[in-house]
Formats: C-alpha cells, sequence, structure tokens
C-alpha cells in the first residue's frame, strides 16, 4: 500500500509542478510580459496545460486512485485520493483540445481586454468573449449537470455547490439588505469620505500598502507586490506567492484595501500545509474560503474602529497635508460611507453583493444561452439601474471592469458573497475565542488572530469540505445571519439609526 501512495504521490506533484509553472506564466503575463509577447504566451500556456491535462487523465493514475481508495490511510492523505479522484473525474470529461483551446483564447483575451478598457472599446474584446462563452459552454455540456449549465462550471470553484440553492441564499440576503440600505439612505448626519478623495503619491500609498502587509504577517522573503490592472493573487507554492494592487492618485482607498484584500488571499497561501504542497490537499478547499480570508482582513479588520486607532497615527504621518488634523475616527467613517458605486471592488460592504448578483444572472442566462454576448453592454446598463440606482456612463465602468471572463472564468462571482458570509461567521467566533481580539487590532497586533486563521483554516488544505471546515470552525452550516447581525450593528451606530 505504501508503495502505491508514494506512486501515486510523484504523480500527483508532478501534476502539481505544472500547475505552480502555470501560474507563474499568468502571474508574469499580468504584471511584466511585454505586449508582443501576448501570443507566444498563450502557446507555451496552452502546451503546459495540454501536458498537464495528459497527467491528470492517466489510466496509471486513475488505477492508483482506485487501489488506494480501499486502502486504510491517515486523515490527509485519504482527502489527498479523494480530491485527486474529483479534480481526475472532471479532467476525464474534457477533451485536450477544449483544454488547449480554452487556455489559448484565455491567454489572448486577457490582452484583448486590457486595452478594451484601457480605451472604452467594447467591440475590441467582444469577439474574444464570444469565444470564450462558446467554449465554456462547450466544456458544461462535456462535464455534465444537474438542473442548468452553471452548476458544472461552478463546481470548479465551489465543489458541490448548486446555483439554484446559491440563488435562495443571495434572494435571502437581498431581503435583508433593502431595509438597512433604506434606514442608511435616511440617516440625517452619514459620514463624509472627501478626505480619502484628496491628491496621495502613488510612491507613499505603496510603502502604506507594504507596511500594512507586514503588520498582517506577509513574508516579503516568501512573496512579492507588484502592480496590475486587476489585483489579484497568485500563489506557487506556499514560499512564493504574489499579490498585485492598485493605486488611485486621487483614491487612498483604493491601494489600502487591495493591499488588505489581496494579503489576505496570500496569507491563506503561505498557511497551506507545506509538507502537502504540490497535492490536491495542500491548496484551499474551495474558492468561497479563499474569498473568506481575503474580506476578513479588508472588511472586517480594515474597515473596523480599531484598524484607524491603530492605523490613524501612521496616516497622519505618512500624509501631513491631506490628513494631519483628520481623527481616527474621521477616518473609521469615511471607510464606511455607503454609497452605490459603478464598480465592484470599490464598492462598500452594504451594496457590494448587489453587484455579484448582477454577474451571477448575467452568467446564467449567457450559459443557458438565453443571451448572448452582443447584449451585454445594455443588459449591464439596465441591472445597475435597477440593483444600484445608477447609470452606466461607459463599458469601461460598466460590463468591461472585470478580468474575469478574460480569462475564460465562469461560476467564481458567487464565491464574493460566499466569502463576505462566511467571513463575518468565522470572524463572530475569532472574536470569541481571542482574548480581546479588539484591543489587540487596536494596537496593530495582527499575531493573534493570523495564528488563529492558521490553526483552524489555513493548516487544513482541503481536508474538509467548504461546509464541513464551517461547521467544524462555527459549529453551523452556513448562514447570512452573522453576516447581517454585523451590518445592521455596525452601520446602525455609524449612521445613528
Amino acid at each position: 500500500m505504501k508503495e502505491k501512495y508514494d506512486d501515486f504521490l510523484d504523480r500527483v506533484r508532478h501534476i502539481g509542478d505544472i500547475g505552480g509553472a502555470l501560474a507563474l506564466l499568468a502571474w508574469d503575463q499580468e504584471v511584466f510580459l511585454p505586449p508582443k509577447g501576448v501570443p507566444a504566451r498563450a502557446r507555451h500556456k496552452a502546451t503546459l496545460a495540454a501536458i498537464h491535462h495528459d497527467c491528470t487523465v492517466d489510466e496509471t493514475l486513475g488505477a492508483l486512485i482506485s487501489d488506494l481508495q480501499g486502502c486504510e490511510l491517515g486523515d490527509f492523505e485519504a482527502a489527498n485520493v479523494r480530491e485527486m479522484k474529483r479534480l481526475r473525474d472532471r479532467a476525464v470529461k474534457i477533451p485536450k483540445r477544449l483544454v488547449t483551446e480554452l487556455t489559448e483564447a484565455g491567454s489572448l483575451a486577457q490582452q484583448a481586454w486590457a486595452q478594451a478598457r484601457e480605451k472604452d472599446d467594447w467591440p475590441l474584446f467582444a469577439p474574444h468573449l464570444e469565444k470564450l462563452v462558446a467554449l465554456k459552454r462547450e466544456e458544461a455540456e462535456a462535464v455534465g449537470y444537474a438542473g442548468e449549465p452553471y452548476n458544472a462550471l461552478l463546481d470548479e470553484f465551489e465543489p458541490g455547490a448548486r446555483v439554484e440553492d446559491l440563488a435562495q441564499v443571495f434572494g435571502a440576503l437581498r431581503e435583508a439588505l433593502i431595509p438597512l440600505l433604506e434606514k442608511i439612505a435616511a440617516a440625517d448626519n452619514p459620514p463624509d469620505d472627501a478626505l480619502l478623495r484628496k491628491h496621495y503619491g502613488l510612491a507613499e500609498q505603496e510603502a502604506l500598502g507594504r507596511r500594512v502587509l507586514r503588520d498582517m504577517g506577509f513574508d516579503f522573503e516568501a512573496g512579492r507586490l507588484d502592480v496590475s490592472t486587476h489585483p489579484f493573487t497568485e500563489g506557487m507554492s506556499p514560499r512564493d506567492v504574489r499579490i498585485t494592487a492598485r493605486y488611485g492618485e486621487n483614491e487612498l482607498g483604493m491601494g489600502l484595501y487591495s493591499n488588505l484584500h489581496e494579503g489576505g488571499h496570500a496569507l491563506y497561501e503561505m498557511g497551506l500545509p507545506e509538507q502537502y504542497d504540490g497535492t490536491p490537499v495542500g491548496q484551499a478547499v474551495s474558492l468561497g474560503i479563499h474569498e473568506s480570508q481575503s474580506r476578513l482582513w479588508e472588511n472586517c479588520v480594515g474597515r473596523s474602529r480599531e484598524f484607524f486607532v491603530a492605523y490613524g497615527p501612521v496616516l497622519r504621518e505618512m500624509f501631513p497635508e491631506q490628513l494631519g488634523s483628520a481623527t481616527s475616527d474621521d477616518l473609521y467613517r469615511a471607510v464606511n460611507v455607503v454609497r452605490p458605486s459603478l464598480i465592484r471592488v470599490e464598492a462598500d460592504e452594504v451594496t457590494y453583493n448587489l453587484h455579484i448578483i448582477l454577474r451571477l444572472e448575467i452568467e446564467r442566462a449567457l450559459l443557458r444561452g438565453e443571451i448572448e454576448v452582443a447584449d451585454l453592454p445594455a443588459l449591464w446598463r439596465e441591472k445597475t439601474s435597477t440593483y444600484l440606482g445608477l447609470t452606466v456612463p461607459s463599458d469601461a465602468q460598466g460590463v468591461l471592469q472585470d478580468i474575469h471572463w478574460a480569462f475564460g472564468v465562469f461560476g467564481y462571482f458567487p464565491t464574493y458573497t460566499l466569502g463576505n458570509l462566511y467571513a463575518a461567521q468565522f470572524f463572530a467566533v475569532a472574536r470569541q475565542q481571542i482574548a480581546d481580539l479588539p484591543g489587540a487590532v487596536a494596537g496593530g497586533e495582527f499575531a493573534s488572530l493570523l495564528t488563529w486563521l492558521r490553526a483552524n483554516i489555513h493548516r487544513k488544505g482541503s481536508l474538509l469540505r467548504a461546509d464541513e471546515l464551517c461547521r467544524e470552525v462555527s459549529g453551523e452550516s452556513l448562514s447570512i445571519d452573522p453576516f447581517v447581525a454585523y451590518l445592521r450593528e455596525k452601520f446602525a451606530a455609524i449612521y445613528g439609526f
């Protein structure tokens, strides 16, 4: 049995190494690749993706998985076999030709998207998206699904989830948020965020981001911080995690919160069980759990009153002309202004999930063939008006704002709302179990929180499924209640109702 497991492990780690190389190429494409190198990079990635697919569907690996399922293994080893079987079962249904086409099309689409967004030129990107949507529809049919095609793609990011169930959860959340938004809109003394919209030097903002990341526990000897059009995190291993941020000269929050958000992702990647690096059990359990880590640091910590008790003096020292007279409470209220926005990544905590509901509805309709790519700009404007009460002035601020579709990623957006829900549920437990967590944050000390997250979430890798992990940590399955309670308590105090 040991020989079989060792053989299995060698093959799985080989697949993991190829995946790491693909991740590195994807990171480089967004950060350093010269524009003329994109076609060659698309071929490189497609070639590696084909090799990755061949190794995953290899019949010898399949036989080893079958043999090991009947053996007595340790918990992590058994989970490794279980997760590799899940990944392989999906891969064998997808033709290698489709894998390479998707990879190459996504690489070319990323460059077209970046140019289209910069120039506000939807027709430049639309043909690439049409090809990707056709390929993703084909993938859904190849994988198979119960219910609707979206489930086949959602399962890649949130194993076992069904969009029909998520739609009910999101609908209940939307109904819970409506009265809260009405009370906020009627408040007599709303906070003001004008102080965040002064001129802030980009070099100083990056220095601030690096300081916050170090304080959080980000290891710069095991990671990098760079700049990209759309912030993202790429983990090649727990000792090589790359993040990017973006900064606005007249928007202090853009850089600060992209660093906090991606820093949360990075800490999860750095905290995964290193002894299982390169294997399925050494990876994040789901994208919803991954997003819980980014949203926990970005919002539960980074938008808390205690955070600005710690960083108010730092901000005043770094930006004396802009913030010299601002109190910690001024800063706290400024970053918690609730105002519908056009851009998802700039949305406040209360309206953010409306952006996700909008995208989920569009993706479901696309996959079902009810709408086509040509319909998207107008449909985006219509739904933005309906959900957020805003008029979209340009496609760059509308349908072109997210990079996900350019990657060929469909079924990902719901994980952001799941992340918000998990984050609130986990943070409520952390506050109960960590002695004076608010006092620690107010003192700029995050080690106790990171230690708790490492022990309860990060080190588990994919040992447990997402809902099993949630129940182990919190004693309950995922619920909207902790998140809604968190929002009501916080914004009632800020808006005075």
